[in-house]
């Protein structure tokens, strides 16, 4: 018999430290996601953070829950984002997804929201009638490198044996590439790269509406849910391990020595996505340092949401993108969420906003 169990902060903690959560199949969470839920500051001691599902005692699946809210009008409006759902392929067919969904939107009071989801979630979550979709944002993948030994065998598994081919073709293209962006200097203009948020950018982010303040970044560099390793966590389906996962702290300064623009960068594996953006100025200087840091990096495609940035990527240059095309991003929220906020909301999420600044 399907029974469900819900775990906050401290049920939490203590399902992580006696170490129950290792004697399953499968893990429902890493030990650093929890602890990341954990400290989450938009968190309270009582909202439900994991929620699991057991066939007697046998896990059979889970859904994570990571609360947020909006602040309208001064007033706190309470929603969490589904970061997770997973089912035993065990125990497909008891409509457990549906129980932990449904679990889900009552410790919520159905003010649930939902992005970066699969197409087989989509295809739940609208077969369930409750979600619309909200503006979506759009953006653009940049690519700095050919990478034929991946993506091809990947597009089409018959070529496999292709490979060595592949990798041929890109060591010859990239090395011409890497001719041409030899010529990409460092940044005339004063720049800094932090590990966190100082206190000089802690005072200039407060000139700015944004879902995350200094504390919440400097949080979320603190605890990340993906460590760095040579680690293949089979036990867990989402990301837990990654060789290359690093944030980034960006300070940029005007000719007056004053700064002017800040934003949070994650590397990971050669992909690099700008979470946050903060100016009240031109993005010329972003882009030049963006140019030097790719190339520095060996990064292979970069995303951005920025509608301005994107702009000016188009206009400069020295870029040294080598193809890019256009993304979406899209959002679902459920009716209750709707309801609960003003006609024509605009949530104006940046790019690290909701879970996808922790992957």
């Amino acid at each position: 018999m399907i029974h469900l169990k819900t775990l906050n902060k401290k049920q939490l903690a203590e399902f992580i430290s006696g170490g129950d959560f290792k004697k399953h199949d499968f893990l429902p969470i890493t030990g650093h996601r929890a602890k990341s839920h954990i400290e989450n500051p938009k968190a309270n001691e009582d909202q439900t953070l994991l929620i699991l599902a057991f066939d007697d005692e046998e896990l059979a699946g889970y859904v994570g829950c990571f609360p947020d809210y909006f602040m309208v009008e001064g007033q706190k409006k309470t929603y969490a984002w589904l970061s997770t759902l997973f089912i035993s392929n065990k125990f497909r067919g008891k409509r457990i997804a549906q129980s932990l969904l449904n679990r889900a939107f009552e410790e919520y009071d159905g003010k649930i929201a939902l992005t970066e989801f699969t197409r087989e979630a989509e295809s739940l979550y609208n077969k369930i009638g409750l979600f619309q979709y909200i503006q979506p944002k759009n953006g653009k993948r940049y690519y700095f490198q050919t990478d034929f030994t991946n993506i091809i065998p990947a597009k089409k598994p018959n070529t496999q044996s292709l490979k060595p081919v592949f990798n041929l073709a890109d060591s010859v293209a990239n090395s011409l590439i890497s001719v041409k962006n030899c010529f990409i200097q460092k940044p005339d203009f004063r720049f800094e790269i932090l590990d966190a948020v100082d206190v000089e950018s802690t005072a200039f982010l407060t000139r700015f509406e944004s879902h995350r303040n200094s504390a919440e970044i400097n949080w979320l560099i603190e605890n990340p849910w993906v460590l760095e390793g040579n680690i293949k966590d089979e036990s867990y389906l989402f990301s837990s391990y990654s060789k290359q996962f690093k944030y980034f702290w960006i300070k940029i300064y005007d000719r007056n020595n004053q700064l002017a623009i800040c934003s949070l960068l994650l590397l990971r594996d050669g992909h690099l996505k700008i979470l946050y953006l903060f100016s009240e100025k031109s993005l010329e200087k972003l882009v030049d340092f963006l140019s030097y840091f790719v190339v520095k990096n060996n990064i292979i495609t970069l995303t951005s949401y920025h509608p301005e940035l994107n702009q000016k990527i188009q206009t400069s240059k020295n870029f040294p993108k080598i193809h890019e095309r256009a993304i979406e991003r899209r959002y679902m929220f459920h009716q209750n969420l709707i309801e609960n906020l003003p006609e024509n909301f605009n949530p104006k999420f940046q790019d690290g906003d909701g879970d996808c600044a922790m992957t």
